[in-house]
């Protein structure tokens, strides 16, 4: 029995000191056990299990007092959250209870793990939630990962392929991507080299950043110029050292994905962020509010499409213009969009009409200055 003797010399010269952890203690009384087994296979009769039974005591002492610490943390940790907030979180009964509330909340669920690059989770949650998400759609997703990861790896050729295949769309967003992507490996290729040798970058510069001149005269004219401060020692101390900062690359990684999910026509911010921003930051609240005081008045809200209260939202969180007419105090909707009158004036569709009515002639008078304009000649505005 020298291994359970051995263990309550050890835990009496711990007793003063700082006690282990339970896993700590939980592996030493298996060992304790172990020695203690094979000494009685080996016919070890000396000073049969009372050392054991001390050594089993001392660390069940241990588990509990560290349990009690886990307790006590615990119970502080209920009694600031109380204090913090005093009163109990909200609940919405019925929100989310209609099936289409719910195909709504799996999909986004499911999209979000995807945009994640969570591939086996989201596989498992569409099956157990029965979303039918296009299998296209999740080869978009699979490709975004990997290239972002072939950026993450200093990699920009997928990157530039995908660049090449969207170009017009790029163009049409004005988008700096492909330039960017250009940008990073022309950096590379200059600080590369050792001692320098700038001759390889600027064969890249010609052959890839000069297409781009127009848009970024001035930025290709500083990556151009930098040249005369290297090695990177002297870049770093010129007015030229953000051309070394390693952001210049990391930040290709949010651009990219910002891109790609437009060109899939989503939000560069994950679902689940907006579900969070928009209905922890208020929304939820105001339209159960905006419920019970309906509710109150006896009314109906009749429009699916629409809110009947206004909602605050965040500018990133802001995905498409709104008109509000200044006459009717009602936003635009497809049936009822902003016209524009000659004098330059716009408003609502439906108050057009209403003043055309109440004037009985072809022309109308702008409610904001004396012009008169032809009804006719009003022209629908798209934001």
């Amino acid at each position: 029995m020298e291994g359970p003797l051995k263990e309550l010399t050890k835990l009496e010269k711990l007793s003063n000191g700082k006690a282990p952890s339970i896993l700590d203690s939980l592996d030493a009384l298996l060992r304790s056990l172990q020695d203690a087994k094979e000494a009685i296979q080996a016919g070890d009769t000396y000073e049969p299990l009372q050392p054991l039974a001390q050594v089993v005591e001392m660390r069940k002492k241990e588990v509990d007092d560290r349990q009690k610490e886990v307790y006590s943390t615990l119970s502080r940790f209920g009694k600031a959250l109380d204090k913090k907030f005093p009163t109990s979180l909200p609940t919405y009964s019925g929100t989310f209870s209609s099936q289409s509330s719910k195909h709504a909340i799996e999909r986004t669920v499911a999209l979000h793990l995807l945009r994640t690059g969570q591939f086996d989770a989201a596989e498992i949650f569409i099956q157990e939630s029965g979303v039918e998400i296009p299998p296209a759609l999740k080869f978009q997703f699979i490709e975004l990962h990997q290239i972002l990861r072939a950026l993450r790896n200093q990699d920009i050729g997928p990157a530039l392929l995908w660049t090449e295949k969207h170009r017009s769309f790029l163009r049409s967003r004005s988008s700096p991507l492909e330039f960017y992507l250009h940008r990073s490996q022309y950096i590379r290729l200059l600080l590369s080299s050792h001692p320098p040798d700038p001759l390889l970058a600027i064969v890249y510069a010609n052959a890839n950043l000069r297409p781009f001149y127009n848009e970024h005269e001035s930025e290709f004219q500083r990556l151009m110029a930098c040249v005369a401060y290297m090695p990177l020692s002297k870049l770093q101390e010129s007015t030229y050292r953000d051309l070394a900062q390693p952001s210049l690359h990391f930040d290709l990684e949010p651009l990219f994905a910002k891109e790609y999910c437009a060109s899939l026509g989503m939000s560069r911010q994950l679902p689940l962020r907006v579900v969070g921003d928009i209905g922890g930051g208020g929304a939820l609240a105001r339209i159960e509010k905006g419920k019970k005081v309906m509710r109150e008045r006896r009314s109906e809200w009749s429009q699916s499409d629409e809110l009947p209260i206004e909602i605050p939202l965040l500018p990133e969180n802001r995905y498409h213009s709104i008109f509000a007419c200044l006459v009717s105090k009602e936003q635009s909707t497809e049936h009822n969009p902003p016209m524009m009158m000659t004098c330059g004036h716009v408003i609502s569709k439906d108050s057009l009409q209403k003043l055309n009515k109440a004037g009985g002639r072809s022309s109308v008078k702008c409610p904001y200055c004396p012009t008169e304009s032809q009804f006719g000649s009003a022209l629908q505005l798209f934001f």
